[in-house]
């Protein structure tokens, strides 16, 4: 859980000097694909979690 909040904050940050600071639009498409990174990890770990538990 930790990893998923440094990661969505470190990507929140590179989007914002990405767009604010004039001709460091790279940071900004940095900025979304870590953050989209970071979802699709954080679905794969809710989905294992789902199925490793047996049913009664």
């Amino acid at each position: 859980m930790a990893l998923f909040l440094f990661l969505l904050l470190i990507a929140v940050a590179l989007g914002i000097v990405g767009v604010v600071v004039h001709g460091l639009f790279y940071l900004l498409i940095i900025g979304i694909v870590l953050l989209l990174l970071d979802l699709v990890l954080s679905g794969i770990r809710l989905g294992h979690r789902r199925g490793s538990r047996p049913t009664r």
